[in-house]
């Protein structure tokens, strides 16, 4: 296994959550699941938020996708505007309403989404969106923590 020199690697800071005596008393405080991930109200469980289901679920929306490819001579950096038409753990599918195009973007390519409206984060609870790595049919995927 490959590691990486002491002179590239920075470790995260490590953080501590205060203990339950010195957390506010008022208001709605987001609690630990029994994984110990953090669950916030109207947001997608720590555990489903991936960019893949983030942008499934904005699947049919006309998205903005900033790419950067390397070590490109003829353009480094592209972008793709087009209708997300399905989104998996290593790839995202666009359609040009303009001129038709599919574009079969790989997922590391990807810098960052737009889009020009609102746009859907919160998990579809009751719709029968099951989990799973498929790239339609709106089901989102669930993978074990690192």
């Amino acid at each position: 296994m490959y590691s990486m020199p002491a002179q590239y690697y920075q470790p995260y800071p490590m953080y501590t959550t205060p203990s339950a005596g010195t957390m506010p008393s008022t208001g709605t405080v987001p609690t630990a699941a029994q994984g110990g991930s953090l669950n916030v109200p109207g947001m997608l469980p720590s555990e489903q938020s991936y960019i893949e289901n983030i942008l499934r679920l904005n699947r049919g929306k006309l998205a903005t996708v900033y790419t950067t490819f390397e070590n490109n001579r003829e353009w480094n950096a592209k972008v793709f505007k087009g209708i997300i038409e399905a989104a998996g753990r290593d790839h995202l599918i666009l359609s040009d309403p303009q001129t038709g195009r599919r574009y079969l973007l790989p997922m590391v390519t990807v810098d960052y989404v737009t889009f020009d409206e609102p746009i859907e984060y919160t998990y579809p609870i009751g719709t029968g969106a099951g989990t799973g790595a498929g790239a339609g049919g709106g089901s989102l995927a669930t993978y074990p923590s690192r």
